[in-house]
């Protein structure tokens, strides 16, 4: 079993506790150690990743209210905590692959299965999707506008 570095932590700390029972469970399950690398978000640094094309949310296009549902990381007034988590891959000696498409599909599978498990069994209260599959059809490589992997949020 795998446990949060401090890094990951501070990222855990801020997203909703749907999330942390996912995270936490997909440690118990999980061969591939990850990292949490971004939780919860300003408007401000979402609007810098838009910017340079690292995000298709634009918060200039929304009120403060509507952009928590567009940007599922984004904190604000409406929403103190984040509803999206964005990860790499962990692997000892190999830093080449932490965001190797091999090693982030098979975490978006530990993370989504142990979100569906939870939520069938009403531990949680949302379900969850991936940046990989934003529509939820189960085609990962040819229909997915913005195929963002290291991408986890709630529905």
């Amino acid at each position: 079993m795998f446990t949060l570095s401090g890094r990951s932590q501070k990222v855990y700390d801020t997203l909703h506790k749907d999330l942390k029972l996912v995270i936490d469970e997909a440690l118990k399950y999980s061969q591939v150690d990850f990292t949490l690398i971004e939780g919860a978000r300003t408007t401000a640094r979402q609007q810098m990743l838009f910017n340079k094309g690292k995000s298709k949310v634009n918060p200039e296009k929304y009120s403060a209210y509507e952009l928590i549902s567009k940007g599922k990381h984004i904190v604000n007034n409406h929403r103190l905590e984040s509803w999206a988590f964005d990860f790499i891959a962990s692997v000892p000696g190999k830093p080449e692959l932490i965001y190797d498409k091999y090693h982030l599909l098979y975490l978006i599978g530990v993370f989504t299965s142990v979100g569906k498990r939870l939520f069938a069994e009403g531990k949680i209260s949302h379900d969850i999707r991936s940046g990989a599959n934003w529509d939820m059809d189960g085609e990962l490589k040819y229909d997915q506008g913005f195929f963002d992997a290291p991408h986890i949020e709630l529905i």
